[in-house]
Formats: structure tokens, sequence, C-alpha cells
């Protein structure tokens, strides 16, 4: 049986992986300006600079919820086609 899935279509859950994955890079830049100050010496950053650096746990969770979602969606996929 040949399946009808398009090679260029997106899966349950690709979506939240490419928004997680640009969350995280958006707080791994984050992370770098606000680690950069301690470097060169000069006047670290103000409070919520710290705060934008979270963004890379979001991201990782945002992207972990979107594998999940395919998981199961393979699951629910197999198990129909078994049955």
């Amino acid at each position: 049986m040949r399946d009808k899935t398009q090679t260029n279509s997106a899966g349950p859950g690709d979506r939240l992986i490419r928004a997680g994955a640009l969350v995280f890079f958006a707080g791994a830049v984050a992370t770098l300006v606000t680690v950069a100050p301690l470097f060169f010496g000069s006047r670290p950053f103000p409070t919520y600079m710290f705060g934008l650096s979270m963004l890379m746990g979001v991201g990782f969770l945002i992207a972990a919820a979107g594998v999940l979602r395919a998981i199961a969606a393979g699951r629910r996929q197999a198990r129909g086609a078994s049955r």
C-alpha cells in the first residue's frame, strides 16, 4: 500500500518543532548577548535580558511537544493500518 502523504507536506507536530527551534535559537542569541559583557568587562545588561535567555528552555519544550505529537500520530496511523 502506497502512502498518500506528499514528501513536502507538513505532518502533525512539524509546525511545533519549527516554532520551538526558532524560539530556542532566539533564546540562544539572547544568552550570548547577555553573557558577552562578562567577557568584555563592560556593564551587564538589565535583568530582563536574563529572562529572555529562558526562551531556550521554552523553545525546547515547544519542540518536544511537537515531537510527542508526531509520535502519537505515527502510533495512531500504525494502529489503524494493522487492523
